[in-house]
């Protein structure tokens, strides 16, 4: 595991657990949990905790709250770590695969975005992929990515920092922290705004700089360190975003 119980949240620890024993059939598909009380004690956590965490475990699609019996386990749990961060390029492909092609891989010094984000400190080195998402057609999506210092992210997310440097052209930042996060319990945070493509993104797009774009701004987070921030710029004509709301 990339980053020890120790360290992490008592909910995202209590999570896991209650999430492990749902996989491994301790609570079956379609079966009813017991009540809190029991289930607190049974688990010896208080209550607050449990119920955070029972509440995490419905936002991600692993129980349903049934009126009059409780809650039950949903009959398809979605895949272990992820249930619902997943990578741009998956996101958007809608049956029809889409690619990463990579047009910048380096490092630099943080800007006035990094070190809001990635809370990184001045003369700190920061990893950034520039990537087109593409099919057959016109490109999809710009993604600009973004990881935390490597010192950072060698204390919080050990695993994510090994695999970086080891990535293939092919694969956006999202995608190698998601395959290094197995049991890892991640947060993200977006915000969705409209604008413009203008002369260099329309250019990398192959579109007219005055083509209207929906910017999407991302920061995943290992409990509460931010490990990757994202700029992706979706351009009218890529295909459609699906948005949950809770």
């Amino acid at each position: 595991m990339a980053v020890s119980r120790q360290q992490r949240r008592p909910v995202v620890v209590l999570y896991e657990r209650i999430a492990d024993a749902i996989r491994e059939g301790v609570y079956p598909p379609g079966s009813t949990l017991p009540s809190e009380p029991r289930l607190a004690t049974e688990l010896g956590v208080s209550r607050p905790a449990l119920r955070e965490a029972l509440l995490l475990l419905q936002e991600d699609g692993l129980l349903s709250v049934r009126r009059g019996v409780g809650r039950t386990v949903n009959d398809r749990v979605p895949r272990r770590g992820y249930e619902r961060l997943q990578p741009l390029e998956e996101v958007l492909s809608q049956g029809s695969p889409l690619t990463v092609r990579p047009l910048l891989r380096t490092v630099e010094e943080p800007t006035d975005f990094t070190t809001q984000h990635l809370l990184a400190p001045a003369g700190a080195q920061l990893r950034f992929w520039e990537s087109l998402v593409t099919g057959d057609g016109p490109a999809a999506a710009l993604s600009h990515e973004w990881a935390a210092p490597e010192e950072t992210l060698t204390t919080a997310h050990p695993a994510f920092a090994t695999a970086l440097p080891a990535a293939g052209p092919a694969a956006s930042m999202l995608s190698v922290l998601v395959t290094a996060s197995p049991g890892l319990a991640l947060a993200a945070r977006s915000s969705v705004s409209a604008t413009l493509l203008g002369r260099r993104r329309g250019e990398q797009l192959g579109r007219a700089a005055d083509t209207p774009a929906v910017l999407i701004t991302q920061v995943v987070r290992v409990g509460d360190t931010p490990v990757l921030a994202a700029k992706h710029m979706l351009p009218t004509g890529a295909p459609g975003l699906p948005v949950l709301s809770h």
